[in-house]
């Protein structure tokens, strides 16, 4: 399967506007933004645990980092509150799942293969508007954006650049990014974006998109 696999093109979707599918575990559902493969893809997905919906145990051959949109995303390793930003890199095992239900948006299969910097943060700062790397390697860099009303967002996206607004609006070009939407822009884009009148968060990952492929299985 492939879907919005061009890395050329620049691609933007107000998530909430996409048809939730079931996944094959019962009570997981997803929201597919891109991917090139199966079940075992490169893939970058917004996915809904239902209550006391659990994924079977499994290890992460590609990676796998996550954001907790909502609710708390729960493992054998600890619970994962909304806002909290996860990084568990290839050979690093878990079973997923969450008591009450929770949304994350989480990407597979798109690690450094060397990779082995497992970690967790809480991104935002309570009551303090900040702006912080998250995680940043020969590859691709992550960040984590408070922005003030008005406030400039501006990255020439040498390896080209996605984001996810987190909370607030972005205008970026014509369009008007709400709370969910995920905008990709190729590397022969520049990101010029301004945060609307309630300001905006926003996740961000750069540098990455020369490296996309095919997962190896």
């Amino acid at each position: 399967m492939e879907l919005n696999a061009n890395f050329a093109d620049r691609v933007l979707i107000h998530t909430d506007e996409v048809e939730w599918l079931a996944s094959p575990m019962p009570g997981v559902e997803r929201r597919m933004l891109d991917r090139i493969g199966n079940e075992v893809a490169r893939a970058t997905t917004i996915v809904r645990y239902a209550p006391n919906s659990k994924f079977s145990a499994h290890t992460h051959t590609g990676g796998e980092e996550f954001i907790v949109l909502d609710g708390v995303f729960q493992d054998e390793h600890g619970d994962y509150p909304t806002g909290t930003y996860v990084r568990n890199p290839p050979t690093t095992s878990h079973t997923p799942g969450s008591d009450e239900g929770c949304v994350i948006f989480v990407k597979l299969w798109q690690f450094d293969p060397e990779d082995r910097n497992q970690f967790r943060t809480k991104m935002a700062v309570e009551g303090r508007r900040n702006s912080k790397i998250l995680h940043e390697d020969a590859q691709e860099r992550v960040t984590f954006h408070q922005l003030a009303p008005g406030e400039a967002l501006s990255d020439p996206l040498s390896g080209g650049g996605e984001l996810l607004v987190l909370s607030g609006t972005l205008l970026e070009g014509d369009d008007t990014l709400r709370k969910n939407s995920w905008l990709r822009l190729p590397e022969t884009m520049d990101l010029n974006a301004t945060a609307g009148p309630d300001g905006a968060t926003v996740w961000m990952k750069t540098g990455h998109l020369p490296f996309a492929k095919a997962p190896a299985v």
